[in-house]
């Protein structure tokens, strides 16, 4: 009780502040309405009327503004939806106060004191709401103070919605140390003109000419997620003039408000990869999530922690972290409680393969849905150590899906690989029996429940990934090891491929594979080689690209459907779906006995044949 009420005084002590300001505000509205009617000569019979309107017009002001929730929000962030319930409320009382006037003229404050003290009110209310923000801004905004001479002027490439929000938040914190003074944009249209007093002085191509017109000393790119051309020709133009280069967040951050516009960053691959942004119907994905139990295994790995920020976003009842690695676990729950998730993140160590852990947490918490993200991935490795892919991969998911199954959940979606299309690896080879297996126990299912999985290709930055080895080697100072001048893969951006997996989680119908549209596959080498560019240095001149071949279970193209599958098209563009004919219960039964009496370690060889019994198209790399 102590902590409770220790946590209301500081709510309390706040509202009594709100409260005597709003009051003092509203009080001196109405009274300049008055003084500016009568030109400060208001006659005593009114200044009775306007000392008895101070005691129901002031209040009933107040009341509005609390109904409008103008009590709940931080005084220090105010926008434009703020203004509006603002001048929402007061008009409320406007209109009020007109209809009574209409009925009443004799005992209600002229028309002019009314259409004064709205605007009056509006005005002082707003400039007050202002002056917080700019305060908190400017010197509280946790920056240390700088001489405003001393700031480094920038140029913000591009000039719409994202680069005018940069130059507003530039140029509200100045203890950032950053001044806008130019913005340059290829449309024509917006040359001459000016955003918040910045000149549009041309398009990108004047970058020389506008730097030393304008002393420019750092460039910030605002431009659209598609521009990725033209991102790399400003960023080759800039490295050729010595200027520093920083990019924006994404619009879908910036309107998510999980970043602000001055939150710039150095220009990252995916910048330049050429992915357009993915256009998600997020009313579909909520009402699949919304007031739900949620569980997402291997919530401490990149596909999982992305699952749990997106899924929490999205107002789940409850959400299950589960994860056997404590660190990670650790990690992804000090995240949640950060972005204010604390009060339905539920952190559980354990492993898919205890099954008594895993029994329990399903009879104790009923999660509706479960998204299974935990898995080996690393092809090499497993390649190695088929027991552990196997066992992890395979017989994990296969124990995971049967309790989901008995315990009524509604959905299950297994996160799969498009290494799992005639795999040549143990780690896809134990991928597809795993949708198999997923596959077979819809079946008996029928409409009770949905099982489905979801393909998709390498993604940027994700542990393991070839990015963070790049990026370790340059750093190094080389050389940067590729398997093979002709390797290609699909690339996409983690948020992507997870928005993506909600989305085809809300579309499936039980049964299905899903196969992301990964765009067009990338060559390895060319990542390198724009890698070792972004970090300021020359491929085969600063820093050597050596070529070291295939390793064990690897492709030179990864593919995108079975022999056997029939592909059909889904409500979003850059879905597709796979059905095909799915094994009986009772053979996914046979072969999982069979897996057990085979995972014997040390016969590498000998349980990569046998998995060709159970995966024809598997084409096993042998020792």
């Amino acid at each position: 009780m102590t902590a409770l009420l220790s946590t209301r005084r500081p709510d309390l002590f706040r509202n009594l502040t709100l409260l005597v300001c709003y009051s003092l505000l509203l009080t001196f509205s109405l009274y300049l309405a008055y003084e500016l009617r009568f030109d400060f000569n208001v006659p005593p019979l009114y200044q009775t009327e306007r000392l008895h309107a101070l005691f129901w017009v002031v209040p009933l002001e107040l009341v509005l503004l609390y109904v409008f929730g103008q009590f709940r929000g931080f005084l220090s962030y105010f926008r434009i939806p703020d203004l509006l319930r603002i001048f929402g409320s007061l008009i409320c009382v406007g209109i009020f106060m007109v209809v009574l006037w209409m009925a009443l003229p004799s005992q209600i404050p002229p028309r002019a004191v009314i259409l004064g003290n709205l605007l009056f009110s509006t005005v002082l209310m707003t400039s007050f709401r202002m002056g917080i923000r700019l305060y908190r801004e400017r010197f509280l905004s946790g920056h240390p103070a700088q001489n405003p001479e001393g700031q480094r002027r920038v140029a913000i490439v591009g000039a719409g919605d994202a680069g005018a929000m940069v130059a507003a938040d530039l140029m509200a914190k100045r203890g950032l140390g950053l001044k806008p003074v130019v913005f340059l944009d290829d449309d024509e249209a917006k040359h001459g003109h000016e955003i918040h007093g910045v000149p549009v002085a041309g398009s990108p191509d004047r970058l020389e000419v506008v730097r030393e017109a304008y002393e420019v000393q750092r460039i910030i790119i605002a431009l659209p997620a598609k521009a990725h051309r033209r991102v790399r020709e400003v960023i080759n133009l800039a490295k050729s003039l010595g200027l520093e280069t920083e990019i924006v967040p994404s619009m879908w951050d910036l309107a998510s408000g999980r970043v602000q516009a001055s939150q710039i960053r150095p220009v990252e691959l995916e910048d330049l990869l050429g992915r357009d942004p993915v256009a998600l119907d997020s009313e579909q994905i909520r009402e699949m999530i919304q007031d739900k139990v949620v569980m997402v295994t291997g919530a401490g790995g990149s596909i999982g922690s992305e699952l749990c920020r997106q899924i929490a976003n999205r107002s789940p009842q409850r959400l299950i972290l589960v994860d056997q690695c404590e660190v990670q676990m650790f990690q992804v729950e000090q995240e949640m409680i950060t972005l204010g998730h604390g009060s339905i993140v539920l952190p559980m160590v354990a492993s898919v393969l205890d099954r008594e852990r895993m029994e329990w947490i399903f009879e104790t918490y009923k999660p509706t849905l479960v998204f299974h993200a935990a898995a080996h991935k690393h092809v090499p490795m497993m390649e190695h150590q088929p027991v552990e892919a196997l066992k992890n991969n395979t017989l994990g998911t296969y124990q995971l899906a049967q309790l989901a199954a008995a315990h009524q959940v509604h959905k299950f979606v297994l996160i799969s690989t498009d290494k799992a299309i005639n795999p040549t690896s143990v780690m896809g080879c134990s991928k597809r029996m795993a949708e198999m297996a997923m596959q077979s126990l819809q079946r008996p299912l029928a409409g009770s429940a949905i099982f489905c999985a979801v393909r998709f290709g390498n993604v940027l930055g994700s542990s393991g990934s070839v990015i963070p080895t790049f990026k370790r080697q340059i750093a190094e100072g080389g050389p940067v090891t590729v398997t093979h001048p002709e390797v290609m893969r699909y690339f996409m951006t983690i948020p992507e491929a997870v928005g993506l997996v909600l989305q085809a989680a809300s579309q499936a119908k039980g049964g299905e594979i899903f196969v992301l549209d990964m765009g067009q596959p990338i060559r390895i080498v060319e990542v390198a080689r724009q890698l070792i560019e972004l970090s300021g240095f020359q491929p085969d001149i600063d820093i050597e690209i050596k070529y070291v071949g295939l390793r064990p279970g690897e492709k030179l193209f990864e593919e995108l459907q079975h022999t056997g599958e029939q592909f059909a098209e889904t409500a979003h563009p850059r879905i597709n779906r796979f059905v095909s004919q799915a094994p009986t219960p009772g053979q996914v039964e046979e072969w999982m006995r069979q897996l057990k009496a085979n995972l014997i370690p040390g016969q590498r060889n000998q349980l990569k044949q046998f998995l060709t019994q159970i995966v024809p198209e598997y084409t096993p790399y042998l020792e």
